[in-house]
């Protein structure tokens, strides 16, 4: 299967989706697959909700795009909303969660600047952490594999190691603007943040004059287990981002902004064509308003739970191939010890009917929709179970 009108740089898998109907993705040929990545965390209320394609095309009909340089609905209110759940004072709308954190570099950075503090511009990552393709957050990114043949980068970002918190010290200084760091890294092959590592972060940038940017845009809008990630890890940030979840598959980011760094940028510092579309945007109330019926963040930590436990059974069984699982609520990952390799693992579950995702190198890693149901998870893990069991039997061979 091939598209030759389509740039070559993704590592398409030989299937092609027309449909989707809540956790499921049917193909061509009319076979349906467990979606047990959700577009990489995208989908978290499934495929084709029919209330978001509702709103959807009632809003299609009345208005598609007016321009920023207007107020227009539903873009106001979708702000109202998510600053009143959050406790944030204000919203920049996007169409990424890269374009989102690339507000957030530039807020920091224009922050310190306007208090006079010209020096204060380095943005503080850390190692495992992902930030998106752009050359901004690209440049915050550690890992150099992505940064081949795209130099040079934008100058001023530095690295820490994650979780540590001896190396916080040393590594935040006065030239520090922000620090960022996700509360659950997902690119990386699911590593959570330890608790006491976010708070002591939190205290030193406190400390020191840095801000805090959490990048909630894999693991935030109720994939931990409550709507923003920061709920669920107990630490609060001076700047969030999100994106992925929240139009559900319509393309919209956003960054909420704390009260005092809400003057950070002025009319003419930052912009986005179509940030905060009216479409993208109606999807996203959707989306808030649908989970609140659902009291969806129960239901996370319940089948998460399932979920987790289930796949701590198979690496007890398996230690062999298979270690302990990582993650938190309905963001897991399930590390593969060699000579199983996490990818081979994925394509023989695909053969199966079930999609999942890989990361850090030898991860499998699960980000469900969050309507997923229990009998779906064991299904899920039953599977895992079975390829893994399988192909370690291979390999002993």
């Amino acid at each position: 299967m091939n598209e030759p009108a389509l740039l070559a740089n993704y590592s398409r898998a030989p299937v092609r989706f027309v449909s989707g109907d809540g956790c499921y993705l049917v193909d061509e040929e009319g076979r349906r697959y467990l979606d047990a990545i959700a577009g990489i965390a995208v989908c978290a209320l499934g495929h084709a909700h029919p209330e978001i394609a509702d709103a959807v095309a009632r809003q299609s009909r009345r208005l598609v795009h007016a321009s920023n340089l207007y107020f227009h609905e539903p873009s106001g209110d979708l702000a109202r909303e998510l600053t009143r759940r959050s406790g944030f004072a204000r919203a920049f709308f996007c169409n990424s969660g890269t374009e989102a954190n690339e507000a957030a570099i530039k807020l920091a950075r224009k922050a310190a600047y306007r208090r006079g503090e010209r020096d204060r511009n380095t943005i503080l990552a850390f190692s495992g952490g992902f930030h998106g393709r752009t050359l901004g957050a690209l440049a915050a990114t550690a890992n150099p594999e992505y940064k081949i043949g795209f130099a040079p980068l934008p100058e001023g970002f530095a690295w820490a190691p994650f979780n540590d918190i001896a190396a916080l010290d040393a590594a935040i200084d006065d030239r520090t603007a922000a620090c960022i760091v996700e509360p659950v890294q997902g690119e990386s092959g699911v590593h959570p943040a330890r608790e006491d590592f976010l708070h002591e972060l939190r205290r030193l940038c406190s400390e020191r004059g840095a801000l805090l940017i959490f990048d909630e845009v894999q693991c935030g809008m109720g994939r931990l287990g409550d709507l923003f990630a920061f709920q669920s890890v107990g630490v609060r940030p001076d700047l969030l981002t999100m994106a992925k979840a929240l139009g559900n598959g319509l393309p919209i980011g956003a960054m909420l902004v704390d009260g005092a760094f809400a003057e950070a940028l002025q009319p003419g510092d930052h912009g986005s064509t179509f940030g905060g579309s009216p479409v993208s945007a109606a999807a996203a109330l959707a989306h808030l308003h649908i989970r609140d019926k659902l009291d969806l963040d129960a239901h996370v930590r319940t089948v998460g739970a399932r979920a987790m436990e289930g796949l701590a059974a198979i690496a007890r069984a398996l230690p062999a191939y298979v270690e302990a699982p990582r993650g938190r609520g309905l963001l897991l990952g399930l590390p593969v010890r060699e000579p199983l390799r996490a990818v081979a693992i994925a394509e023989e579950l695909r053969e199966r009917g079930i999609l999942v995702g890989t990361g850090g190198g030898n991860t499998l890693r699960l980000a469900p929709p969050l309507i997923v149901s229990l009998e779906e998870i064991d299904l899920l893990i039953a599977a895992i179970a079975s390829v893994v069991a399988g192909m370690g039997a291979r390999a002993a061979k």
